[in-house]
């Protein structure tokens, strides 16, 4: 392929045995370390991925168009991994029930604990945002090296069915907008203003993953991918604007010490 032609192992630059050593020794090492210094779960998270990327994903490229939904959770797995080095938990239990933080309108409570955000929703959240992200991101790609994809004899969406790998494209750009308007804010993780501010990324890529649904063409699928490449800095830049129970004024008036201190 010609968007992979210039990498290591291709131009031979390093031998397959070495290239294999590596991976196996980060490979074993990695989660290791993770064990030891941070805990157990997210050693295994980091461990699972790997085995994930490395095993099923690569291998159901030759074979099934679902890689591109093994390789999404590969991309929406480290979030998790960054809530559980923290102390987070990701499954719901009697001492760790899953807390709604509804708009003020449809609450009785005038404030929530903050420490109730640290609830099996908030990682939900940003899995969901990085495993649809990935589908407009990428499906936009393959369509544009789709030719590549079907010499090299790879099973894409994009090469076997144009029109459903765009159509998948929009769905997850609507589940976006569904994710940032509604599971973000609700999990606690932001401010309901989130859902306002995010509503402008959100509308440009359904826009874009509309037209690429509806024409089909590589210029359509340019704008998508181009689109998916500022969409996510922006949506998470956002979510730390909006982020529940930080106030930016006092964090830069006193050099983010009082605020820290009060969390």
């Amino acid at each position: 392929m010609s968007r992979t032609r210039m990498r290591s192992l291709v131009r031979k630059a390093i031998s397959p045995l070495r290239a294999g050593g590596f991976a196996v020794v980060t490979g074993i090492l990695g989660p290791a370390l993770l064990w030891t210094m941070v805990n157990p779960t997210t050693a295994i998270l980091g461990a699972a991925n790997v085995a994930l990327y490395a095993g099923a994903y690569t291998w159901m490229k030759r074979t099934s168009i679902w890689n591109t939904w093994a390789g999404a959770i590969v991309g929406a797995i480290p979030p998790l991994m960054g809530w559980t080095a923290c102390g987070g938990q990701l499954l719901p239990s009697s001492s760790y029930p899953v807390e709604l933080f509804l708009p003020s309108l449809l609450t009785s409570t005038p404030t929530m604990d903050l420490s109730l955000i640290d609830n099996p929703l908030a990682p939900l959240a940003l899995f969901a945002l990085l495993f649809s992200w990935q589908f407009p991101h990428f499906n936009s790609l393959s369509h544009l090296v789709r030719g590549s994809y079907a010499q090299a004899g790879y099973q894409m969406l994009s090469v076997i069915s144009p029109s459903k790998n765009s159509l998948v494209s929009l769905r997850h750009a609507l589940i976006l907008g569904s994710v940032c308007s509604v599971l973000i804010p609700i999990s606690g993780l932001t401010t309901w203003t989130f859902a306002l501010t995010s509503l402008v990324p959100n509308i440009l890529g359904i826009r874009a993953s509309w037209a690429f649904w509806r024409f089909g063409g590589e210029k359509q699928a340019r704008e998508v991918w181009q689109h998916s490449l500022w969409y996510l800095p922006v949506i998470l830049g956002l979510m730390m604007i909006h982020k529940r129970g930080m106030d930016w004024t006092t964090w830069f008036t006193s050099g983010g010490e009082a605020q820290e201190s009060e969390m």
